[in-house]
């Protein structure tokens, strides 16, 4: 007997200490099959920028993603930025390594001499007479700027003193003038930290609710403070054709608006003390206007840190907000002020209320209009139309109104929830004005105005549009819209009178180029581009958007790829793998609206599931999971567990219905909240042989004042929370789990100390799991060496849990447990 159990005890630990080992033993980079990461280095094809006549077209292509060590280059955390102390800007920026030029009239390309080489260009921004080029260059030791000349496709280096851009980038004042912050000193004279600190670090808080999202990367530290201090401290400049004229004093400037008529900057200053609590944007600071020489003429508010500000995503502080010019006239200020003491809760008709002062800003100001809901923003037009826009994000409601600055009238248009896909009339068209300004293209003599829908969500998928509204009827004229079996979408509106407009086409097996169309005059449209697939390898798949039904009768969608040369009659039953993004709906006839369109391009990321089509998956990618509000006195979130296994039984029993999916071979999996979703699946349900679940939360009480579209705190529905977080199910999840995450993410929430705690949870309670932390990334990933061990990892994953999974030894392993 007691051999027996020698044996027993003696088999357990060395299949437990195996278990460790191979955890333990995985080292080094490796890489996916040759199909998935040839298509993850494929080429793309590159951005296009346009000027607003038309004429020319610049093409920037993309740099392939950076390697570990470059990720790993020295980066300072604090005040919720992340900086690159060698060159006083952000790190982990995505840039340029080629520019050139196409005339559109002619087609042809034009190479740009004089650029920097090695190229990193960024923030690429056309002159208001579309003649010039301005572009960041950014070095290791420092940020210069460039400007190309269209004519004579020449670049030149116009600065002399370094930029700082960590807090704001430059802008145009003229065709031959700009404006940025320039670094005061060398970054090598930043403060040292000290061996000894002064002391230790002190928060306090003396009987005042401070509810704050849990920011990441914020300030730690008097050292923290001063390393601030100095990498955000910058001397105002401007530049004329190369010639430096310092603006003003230095100081930590969080933003610059030129006015229309270019006499006049609104200023924000960042002010002590700086905040522990919340990002940069939250400091306290003084909002200013002054002269072109920096000298102050009106300060307009000495706002205290965001920390302050009331839990619950309508409450505001009781401070004005959302400061910025009117855009039609030449220098005329706008801020709204909350009616309601910050709480959108309190009884009264009216919450807010925006007002104006204008040049020279000696008068009182003069109320605009007042708001129903909560102020969002303004487009401005000319002086008898903007359009203004509210609404409230815990209801899920947006209004448009119409506003006349000469009558003061404001008067409802359009209100809709911000979940009505099909009721989104799109985005307003706009067009430089006299002062360079983007205001409201108006036509038919005051009455209409043109919207852009570049999704146009309808029961047949996306079909994108182009619309006449009338603002005194209410009416919406289509001009044009998306042929169907196709996918384009309206880049922009070169001519508003003749409707010249630029298109970019694609479907799904067409890659998408850009064309020129005349509504007008029916002209056949011109292509003006001509670029090629980039991934052979998924010639032959093909796509889907399916169509479905939940148990209690929601629809839902998703997008089906199959593998190429699969033929379900002869092939049978695939294995599976469900990508999803759960959303929170108060409407179920907004659930149930399509979205999405079969027929776009597949282009594909470092994170997308759809590499594992090629690898004989069946993948269901972006399977809808909505989380509904099932009456009027609930709220989505109340039934999470509930529907996220409705929404997940639906799409493994419709892919087994189809024949093309094996119900007992399926995996899911997500990013972010889909990583939350897919932990919550595999504690709460027995539909999938294994998870993938990356850079998620996973304990919601490290999270108490809300997420995603939560905006009850953990006391107040502390039980919700509980029920939520599958870290407090972590003994049910029994189902091979793999955890991925970024050692450091900056996001707001998925703290990486939420993977690794979930990981001890599974383990210490005997589940299936993997934990892969990838060094130096973020939220989102980036390091190439990284992503691709990464995407192998998932690719091996899927392969022995649900593939081909060993059953027999995974019932040794359920049973030896």
């Amino acid at each position: 007997m007691f051999i027996k159990r020698f044996v027993a005890v003696f088999s357990f630990l060395f299949l437990a200490l195996t278990i460790t080992a191979i955890a333990q033993d995985d080292a080094g980079y490796t890489m996916p099959p040759k199909d998935i990461a040839d298509m993850l280095l494929a080429k793309s094809s590159p951005a296009v920028s346009t000027d607003d006549k038309g004429e020319w077209m610049l093409l920037l292509q993309s740099s392939s993603y950076p390697s570990v060590e470059e990720l790993a280059m020295p980066e300072l955390k604090i005040a919720g930025l992340r900086i690159n102390p060698a060159n006083f800007s952000r790190s982990r920026q995505n840039f340029y390594n080629d520019l050139w030029l196409k005339n559109i009239a002619t087609g042809k390309e034009l190479k740009i001499t004089g650029l920097p080489n090695p190229l990193f260009a960024g923030n690429v921004r056309w002159s208001p007479n579309d003649k010039k080029i301005a572009f960041t260059q950014t070095t290791g030791s420092r940020v210069d700027l460039y400007i190309i000349d269209v004519a004579t496709q020449k670049a030149m280096k116009v600065n002399k003193t370094a930029l700082n851009t960590i807090l704001e980038n430059f802008s145009w004042y003229d065709n031959n003038t700009l404006i940025y912050l320039a670094a005061l000193k060398s970054a090598t004279s930043a403060p040292v930290k000290p061996l000894m600190p002064e002391g230790p670090t002190v928060q306090e808080n003396y009987g005042k609710a401070t509810p704050r999202p849990t920011y990441q990367d914020l300030i730690k530290s008097p050292y923290d403070e001063k390393l601030f201090e100095f990498y955000g401290t910058t001397q105002l400049v401007k530049n004329v054709n190369g010639v430096e004229t310092k603006i003003g004093q230095p100081a930590i400037i969080g933003s610059i608006n030129l006015s229309p008529d270019k006499k006049y900057m609104l200023v924000s200053k960042i002010k002590k003390p700086f905040s522990y609590t919340v990002p940069a944007n939250g400091f306290p600071s003084v909002v200013l206007i002054t002269d072109m020489n920096g000298k102050t003429i009106k300060q307009l508010a000495d706002l205290p840190s965001s920390e302050t500000a009331p839990s619950g995503y309508d409450n505001v502080q009781l401070v004005a907000r959302s400061f910025d010019w009117k855009d039609d006239e030449p220098a005329t200020i706008t801020w709204c002020l909350p009616l309601d003491s910050g709480f959108i809760k309190k009884d009264i008709e009216y919450h807010d209320a925006v007002y104006a002062l204008e040049a020279p800003f000696n008068t009182a100001s003069k109320l605009l209009f007042k708001t129903k809901m909560r102020y969002f923003n303004s487009t401005w037009g000319d002086a008898n139309l903007a359009l203004v826009t509210e609404g409230l994000r815990s209801k899920q409601t947006f209004q448009l109104n119409r506003f006349n600055s000469i009558t003061g009238d404001l008067e409802k248009l359009i209100t809709r929830n911000t979940t009505d896909a099909y009721g989104n009339p799109g985005t307003p068209v706009t067009a430089p004005n006299k002062y360079g300004k983007n205001v409201l293209v108006i036509l038919d003599n005051g009455n209409k105005v043109l919207f852009n829908n570049t999704s146009g969500s309808s029961p047949k998928g996306d079909l994108p549009f182009l619309t006449s509204y009338d603002v005194r009827k209410k009416i919406a004229d289509t001009l044009w819209r998306c042929n169907e079996g196709w996918y384009e979408m309206v880049v922009k509106v070169i001519d508003p009178e003749k409707l010249t407009i630029l298109t970019r086409r694609e479907n799904e097996d067409v890659v998408p180029n850009y064309w020129l169309k005349n509504l007008k005059l029916r002209i056949a449209d011109r292509q003006l581009t001509n670029f090629t697939n980039p991934y052979p390898q998924m010639e032959g798949v093909t796509k889907e958007k399916i169509k479905y039904k939940r148990a209690d009768g929601v629809d839902l969608t998703g997008d089906l790829y199959l593998p190429k040369g699969y033929n379900k009659d002869r092939d049978g039953k695939l294995p599976v793998f469900i990508w999803a993004y759960p959303r929170e709906f108060n409407s179920a006839a907004d659930a149930a609206q399509v979205r999405g369109s079969e027929h776009r391009f597949t282009l594909v990321s470092w994170g997308s599931p759809v590499f594992y089509v090629t690898q004989g998956y069946a993948v269901l990618n972006n399977a809808e999971m909505p989380i509904v509000a099932t009456s009027k006195d609930k709220k989505p979130n109340d039934d999470f567990i509930q529907q996220l296994t409705m929404n997940a039984e639906a799409a493994v029993n419709v892919l087994d219905n189809m024949g093309v999916g094996d119900k007992n071979r399926v995996a899911v999996g997500g990013h972010s909240y889909g990583a939350f979703m897919t932990a919550n699946l595999l504690a709460h349900t027995k539909l999938f042989k294994a998870g993938i679940a990356r850079s998620g939360a996973y304990n919601r009480s490290l999270t108490p004042f809300g997420f995603q579209n939560e905006d009850r705190t953990y006391w107040q529905a502390m039980d919700l929370y509980t029920e939520m977080s599958p870290f407090t199910n972590a003994d049910k999840i029994k189902t091979p789990i793999l955890l991925i995450h970024g050692d450091m993410d900056n996001n707001t929430g998925t703290y990486p100390i939420q993977s690794e705690r979930m990981f001890n949870a599974i383990k210490g309670n005997g589940g299936t799991v993997k934990y892969l932390s990838l060094p130096y990334e973020a939220h989102g990933y980036q390091g190439r060496e990284n992503i691709l061990h990464m995407l192998n990892e998932q690719f091996q994953w899927l392969e022995k849990y649900v593939k081909n999974p060993d059953q027999k030894k995974e019932k040794e392993v359920k049973k030896a447990f």
